[in-house]
């Protein structure tokens, strides 16, 4: 990917390595991605819920179908001369070569990045190499042999491996990696430092690893080795059972989808069913301490899988324009308002909602925020400077039960790649209306892409755009588009 020969990955650098986020919204400049793997076609019904899968997935039909799509419209936003010309059909019948990190055709941008051709760079180091065969084959407890026929593969095949669990003839040496095409929760950037994660499920684990192998030695990271941040359990926690009531104020478990960089000096954590309170308070020391940032927001969500990060409740869309569910967006009368089919569903969770800002220096007088709406109004107006009206667009637009069941399918999970140009599902319908109501342009990615390969568009001209990815397996899933990138470099807003 970078030109990374073998046992000289230390001095390479690449030609432009600025790594910088200041806002959810700034345009996209690079990020790294992760495309579904042969592991994702591995995932059998009786171990989905352990790998934290909703459901199996048909693999080719996800890439061909969907992901690539995904892959072409971040190539023509961030690196346009990589797709233009170059593949104009998608689809059952489409050549995948330029799609696949291991070809020879790969599109190899290092502005939309895999992190298998990154952990594949990594493994040109025999040292390193030796490293994490032998780190993986002990949390995976597989047979000594099994090191030293791992250590017989060439790079590319290897990282293949060690990401799908899987041999070249579909030998399954350990369980896969499902999740790691949702490469926001392995890390995130806070202006120009780097926080690691700690997933909170063992069946993320060795994304773990793989990700701290990739951002300690791949030359693209070689200039932020004193700016990457990690966190650590209380230092009694190892003395604790793995049930214990105090696991939220004695361990550290984080994931990306709860942590947001909204505005240059501010700093939004959630407290989830994955991210505990004590990481929460680790990382707010850690910013603070190296003066990152001025303000921190805590915001605890119920700790229910339909909510399992903040952002699977809300992202943002433009600098004064916010997607989220509006069940847990207000605590007033507004939200109490029922007919006879909401007064029988399930109460209003917003009361489990909980909002703690703390200012640097004033930590022990946090600010308590009634509501979700009034957070995000607050950044919009004062963080970010909008001064038209604050919008807030609903998830099936707050209709019953379209609010719930788009939810799930990731209707506030979207990416931005410009102020007002977001990435989401076909399939949330009713959501994609009330972007039509609130002035939006709302077109799928097949469409706009024709009028990108036919040059009637350009990325650089449209704006307050919903983009839709055709859906039905990357839905399957339980991640959207905000889930399945991790922004490196953005323009500040």
């Amino acid at each position: 990917m970078f030109a990374v020969e073998k046992g000289e990955i230390a001095n390479q650098q690449p030609a432009n390595e600025a790594i910088k986020v200041s806002s959810e919204i700034g345009r996209l400049r690079r990020l790294l991605i992760h495309s579904p793997d042969r592991g994702l076609g591995k995932v059998v019904p009786s171990k989905a819920q352990d790998w934290l899968f909703e459901d199996i997935v048909h693999l080719d039909m996800m890439r061909r179908d969907e992901y690539d799509y995904y892959v072409k419209i971040l190539l023509y936003f961030l690196d346009p001369e990589k797709i233009r010309g170059k593949v104009t059909h998608l689809g059952p019948e489409s050549d995948r070569s330029f799609f696949k990190p291991d070809h020879t055709d790969y599109f190899r941008s290092d502005k939309v990045v895999d992190v298998q051709s990154l952990l594949a760079d990594v493994l040109t180091d025999e040292s390193i190499r030796g490293q994490l065969i032998a780190a993986i084959c002990g949390i995976e407890r597989t047979p000594f042999r099994t090191q030293q026929q791992l250590s017989a593969y060439e790079p590319t095949e290897l990282a293949k491996i060690m990401i799908s669990g899987s041999l070249p003839d579909q030998t399954m040496l350990f369980s896969p990696l499902p999740n790691f095409i949702f490469t926001r929760d392995i890390g995130i950037v806070i202006n120009d430092h780097i926080l690691l994660n700690k997933p909170a499920k063992q069946a993320r684990t060795r994304e773990a690893l793989l990700a701290q192998y990739i951002f300690f030695n791949h030359p693209l990271f070689a200039t932020y080795q004193d700016r990457i941040l990690e966190i650590q359990d209380n230092e009694y926690a190892f003395l604790l059972p793995d049930a214990d009531a105090n696991r939220d104020v004695t361990r550290s478990t984080l994931e990306g989808g709860d942590v947001m960089m909204i505005a240059k000096r501010h700093l939004m954590i959630g407290v989830s069913e994955r991210t505990t309170l004590y990481a929460a308070q680790q990382v707010m020391k850690l910013v603070f301490g190296k003066n990152l940032v001025d303000k921190v927001t805590i915001i605890k969500i119920p700790k229910k899988r339909d909510y399992m990060h903040i952002d699977t409740i809300f992202t943002q869309v433009k600098r004064n324009v916010w997607v989220l569910l509006g069940s847990l967006a207000r605590t007033g009368d507004e939200a109490k308002k029922r007919d006879v089919l909401h007064f029988f569903a399930p109460r209003d969770l917003s009361e489990d909602l909980k909002i703690m800002q703390f200012i640097k220096g004033l930590e022990h007088k946090p600010i308590e925020i009634d509501n979700l709406e009034d957070l995000l109004t607050d950044i919009s107006r004062n963080d970010l400077g909008a001064t038209e009206p604050i919008q807030f667009i609903y998830s099936g637009n707050n209709e019953f039960p379209f609010g719930a069941r788009e939810q799930w399918t990731d209707s506030c999970n979207l990416l931005a790649l410009n102020d007002g140009v977001v990435v989401g599902y076909d399939r949330n319908q009713k959501t994609a209306d009330a972007f039509r109501e609130a002035g939006f342009d709302v077109v799928g990615a097949a469409k706009l892409l024709e009028r990108f390969d036919r040059g009637e568009s350009s990325p650089d001209t449209i704006q307050n755009t919903l983009i839709l990815l055709p859906s039905a397996e990357l839905s399957r899933a339980r991640g959207g588009s905000h889930c399945m990138s991790l922004p490196l470099l953005r323009d500040d807003v």
